[in-house]
């Protein structure tokens, strides 16, 4: 008896059939069967059907004499179904890789529950994805019923976002109905049925947002079908007075749903839209619990047709008109611009502005810059400006900070001298004569950027180019580590701009770090003691809209690492708020298979923790190598990613370490002992020389002396930096 038993309806999916399936027989755990439901479908999903049973004996194919519709052909597939757990994939939908091995260890872990919760994201025709925006509720390692944490009703009423004990689906008869709308009469009496409902944060299930074809999108007087799915659902309730209390909630479920209905464009033909509110209202008005409040939100059901609509048409004026006022403040705020000039008060001669990664908190270059004016030139007023309040949350209570835009940012950048960023500015701030803007990067390109991204379209996506350079006119002065960085800078910004050999601020912690400090941020990681760090800092990729790209089995690299050895995962920023955490790496932290320090706020103490880095193309190769402890390069499509995005360097001639084209390459460098061998020794000696060449552990020193105090800095010392003390002693994995 198969652990899964995967219930696929198909009809008119042939465009996306095949993706669907090989999602499904592609994955690593293969104790499943697939049952896929020939619906009757007119084109050729039977015999795409027919050529996968040939193939794969893991696949069976059920045909209905006619096409009955999605929730009686899933009851189809489910009448052959043998597999200790139910799951539903729609046919034009995708699981994610590892998606059914995370399934069966969570149901492991919780007991084989009734029914296991799982994470989803959309994924848009035109390439966006978004990860579901309640993903949060199901970050909990409890077993619970709907009572107890009722809010997991609040995610999408779905049936394929679970997976469902199939003799708890018997016992209780569980069955779809006809009519759009299917899954809303199943997943609310399943819910609120189940006695042990388990959660697993990680994102199983790419969920197709189709341009057309969709059937809930399909303008038609099927979806008054809804009506009658909730009336089975009240019938439900009603047959089982220990459900009693659940009708103030399920009331309210229907009127939103219903109302979101209606006010979609695409759902229902506009003559019969009246028809539609007056039978809602009505069935509103038929199951209100009594004594019950009707929540704002709903109370037009109370009224007429002609009032919905009024208020529908007041909402969107309101709409309109905040729109244009925004445009209009806009407009206003830059003709203040212009104007202002004239009547401004004399610059500060002792004020500084920060901000850093589009004023996401006090981070970086430019937060490295502000500790050290505060020790060097405490005279000096220090304001950092913040995208919100949450980035303010967790501050030193003597950090002074304004919001984006407010009236406090008018007011310190209109009269500040000095101005520290590793972004540009908004085009809004105009530079004043007299004002030093000091521009500190990311760190030591190796991608293309600026004024090179010209010839790479695809790189250049959602970025104006001219406008770019533009802003980077402001800057007075460009921070540099070694004269790679010197010269791309000048190159890739061609502006009046001059080049300080600093070093980089953020990296003087590198720069002989005690080991103390390296072991307590392990301590804070929870890295046992005495295992040898390995972390992974991959980047994103240019060729893939949102840039992620899943290039590497985590849980698998993690087992290779074997004992003794803990997996650090650091994403890059970008990706941090996206689907990439859902797609595993959140699962894998909280199971303890390896370590997620994204949300550590200084990528500087994750390196420190770390006894060798593995990455692909990251800038933080180039931080790391200060450190002089093992690098390897992870490099399975640097063809690709120099093809699109544009490289410096050939970071394959000359990587800082050992480098790895497939997993089983990097698997060896470790079992082996391959990665910190002499070799790589040598390779890392000569990136240092040639990348760490202007840090000496004072660039933050530099910076505040030579610019904003005009003192003269005491030249470096000859040679190259100082090396750090290993966060650990040796690795005793390592063959001898």
């Amino acid at each position: 008896m198969p652990r899964f038993s995967v219930i696929v309806p198909v009809h008119k999916v042939q465009g996306y059939l095949h993706a669907c399936l090989d999602s499904v027989l592609g994955q690593s755990y293969r104790d499943i069967e697939v049952i896929a439901v020939d619906d009757r479908s007119p084109d050729g999903c039977g015999a795409i059907l027919d050529a996968y049973a040939a193939r794969d004996e893991r696949v069976r194919v059920v045909r209905l004499p006619e096409n009955v519709g999605l929730g009686r052909a899933r009851n189809a597939g489910m009448e052959h179904a043998t597999g200790d757990h139910l799951f539903f994939l729609d046919s034009d939908d995708t699981l994610t890789p590892g998606a059914l091995r995370a399934m069966a260890d969570r149901l492991d872990e919780t007991g084989d529950p009734d029914v296991l919760v799982f994470d989803y994201a959309r994924t848009h025709w035109w390439g966006g994805t978004r990860r579901n925006v309640l993903a949060r509720l199901l970050a909990t390692e409890d077993v619970f019923t709907a009572a107890e944490r009722p809010e997991i009703l609040d995610l999408l009423m779905v049936v394929w976002n679970k997976v469902y004990r199939r003799d708890f689906v018997a016992r209780e008869g569980f069955a779809f109905p006809p009519g759009y709308y299917e899954d809303t009469p199943w997943t609310f009496p399943v819910l609120l049925s189940a006695e042990r409902i388990a959660t697993l944060d990680r994102i199983c299930v790419y969920y197709r947002q189709r341009r057309r074809g969709s059937i809930l999108s399909t303008t038609s007087r099927r979806h008054f079908d809804v009506h009658e799915q909730y009336a089975r659902v009240f019938r439900f309730v009603d047959a089982r007075p220990a459900l009693a209390h659940w009708r103030p909630f399920l009331h309210a479920k229907m009127g939103e749903h219903c109302l979101d209905i209606l006010s979609k464009p695409d759902r229902l033909p506009p003559s019969d839209k009246g028809e539609f509110f007056r039978r809602t209202a009505e069935m509103f008005r038929a199951h209100r619990p009594e004594g019950v409040r009707v929540p704002a939100e709903l109370r037009v059901l109370e009224g007429s047709y002609t009032g919905y609509v009024l208020r529908q048409r007041a909402e969107k004026a309101g709409q309109e008109l905040g729109r244009r006022a925004r445009q209009a403040g806009t407009a206003t705020a830059a003709r203040y611009a212009r104007v202002r000039p004239a009547f401004r008060r004399p610059l500060d001669p002792d004020l500084a502005v920060y901000s850093a990664f589009s004023h996401r908190g006090v981070l970086g270059d430019p937060a490295a810059i502000h500790r050290a004016a505060r020790e060097l030139a405490p005279h000096i007023r220090n304001v950092w400006v913040l995208a919100d309040e949450e980035q303010a949350a967790g501050l030193d209570p003597d950090t002074e900070y304004v919001l984006l835009d407010s009236p406090g940012y008018r007011r310190v950048t209109e009269r500040a001298t000095y101005f520290v960023n590793n972004v540009n500015w908004s085009g809004a701030l105009v530079k004043r004569p007299g004002s030093v803007h000091i521009h500190t990067h990311h760190g030591t390109p190796l991608k293309y950027l600026g004024a090179d991204l010209l010839d790479r379209p695809g790189a250049r996506l959602g970025f104006d180019v001219p406008q770019m350079l533009r802003r980077a006119d402001r800057w007075d002065y460009s921070l540099v580590a070694n004269r790679h960085s010197e010269l791309v800078w000048e190159r890739a910004y061609p502006c009046r701009f001059t080049s300080l050999r600093s070093g980089s601020p953020r990296n003087d912690v590198l720069v002989g770090a005690s080991q103390e400090r390296g072991r307590a941020v392990r301590a804070r990681l929870g890295v046992p003691d005495g295992d040898t760090v390995v972390l992974y800092a991959p980047t994103r990729r240019d060729y893939r809209r949102g840039g992620l790209v899943e290039r590497l089995d985590l849980a698998r690299f993690a087992a290779d690492l074997g004992e003794g050895r803990t997996l650090v995962v650091r994403l890059h920023p970008s990706l941090a708020a996206g689907p990439a955490r859902g797609l595993g790496l959140s699962e894998l932290h909280r199971r303890g298979v390896l370590v997620d320090a994204t949300d550590e706020p200084e990528a500087q103490d994750v390196l420190l923790a770390a006894d060798v880095l593995v990455t692909d193309y990251s800038s933080v190769m180039f931080d790391y190598a200060l450190l002089d402890r093992p690098i390897v390069v992870y490099a399975d499509d640097w063809g690709a990613y120099r093809a699109s995005r544009g490289t410096y360097l050939d970071i394959m001639a000359e990587a800082p370490g050992h480098v790895a084209r497939s997993p089983s390459e990097l698997a060896w460098l470790f079992d082996s002992g391959t990665w910190r061998d002499e070799e790589a020794a040598r390779l890392r000696s000569a990136f240092r020389r040639r990348f760490c060449e202007f840090d000496d552990g004072r660039a933050a020193e530099r910076v505040v002396r030579t610019l904003m105090l005009n003192e003269p800095m005491p030249e470096r010392p000859a040679g190259p930096a100082r090396v750090p003390a290993q966060a650990t002693g040796v690795d005793l994995l390592t063959p001898s």
